[in-house]
């Protein structure tokens, strides 16, 4: 029986970090490719929850950068939700050694939260609403002209299911939008990766995650259920999730029954 050594389970992992990274340095970069979410002279937000998404954005956007010769900026942004436990030293020292300009600011929108929404009830969308608000101010205080947020394609499909189950619209992530008062662009990078990568790849570097005590104490949320859902689904079929995906950019409105989108009653396409 073959014997495997320190050293070969440690070349083995050094070469599927290497694998990983060249997969979701290819993907990002055909986001960027296919949406046009960056072009030369652009001062990028990268927001960074301390999680493993944004922490691999960062990383990833980083090796992008230095092979576009630094032809557009990259600035790391925290938001100190001032959550119970939490702990930025590790982040801040990472920050430190990968050499990344960064920003972390503190405002107490988990007391608002844990005041607003009952414990039944779900905490994402007050504390996404009030994140938000502070990371679009930044910007726009700043001089960014783009914000970068970690999520990918298992956040995308699972909106989308989240939308037609529970909104009963058909709705998603874009990987490029703006902001509702139109003074930000907010782009999505890894909308093309996969979490199971991402999480992979972040481990594999040991990144300083810091976990979140708000929506990650949350086991009945619906997201939660939806992304059950889909892991029995994709079990089956593997191709599944990355049909959805799919889906979101193939559509024809002549299949649906939007009467904004179609006129029934002339049987002509509007606009």
């Amino acid at each position: 029986m073959q014997t495997i050594t320190w050293h070969d389970n440690q070349a083995l992992k050094q070469k599927k970090l290497l694998q990983l990274e060249k997969k979701l340095h290819h993907y990002v970069g055909k986001a960027i490719a296919d949406f046009n979410l960056i072009s030369r002279n652009d001062n990028i937000l990268v927001c960074v929850s301390g999680g493993k998404d944004s922490l691999s954005m960062l990383k990833i956007l980083q090796k992008c950068r230095v092979k576009a010769r630094g032809k557009f900026n990259l600035h790391a942004f925290t938001l100190d939700q001032m959550q119970p436990g939490w702990d930025d030293s590790g982040l801040r020292a990472w920050y430190d050694e990968q050499k990344i300009d960064y920003t972390i600011i503190s405002r107490d929108t988990y007391s608002v939260v844990k005041e607003k929404i009952p414990e039944d009830k779900t905490y994402c969308g007050l504390c996404s609403r009030l994140r938000r608000g502070n990371i679009y101010r930044f910007a726009k205080e700043n001089g960014f002209n783009k914000i970068a947020l970690g999520h990918h394609r298992d956040d995308a499909v699972h909106s989308l299911l989240m939308a037609i189950f529970y909104n009963g619209e058909i709705r998603s992530m874009p990987p490029k939008l703006r902001s509702d008062d139109g003074e930000n662009i907010v782009i999505r990078p890894l909308i093309y990766c996969q979490e199971a990568d991402i999480a992979e790849y972040s481990q594999l570097l040991k990144m300083p995650i810091i976990p979140c005590n708000l929506c990650g104490s949350q086991t009945h949320i619906a997201r939660v259920k939806i992304k059950q859902m889909l892991q029995q689904l994709s079990a089956e079929n593997a191709k599944i999730p990355s049909n959805i995906l799919h889906a979101l950019q193939t559509v024809r409105p002549s299949h649906l029954l939007d009467k904004s989108l179609w006129d029934f009653n002339a049987f002509e396409p509007k606009g």
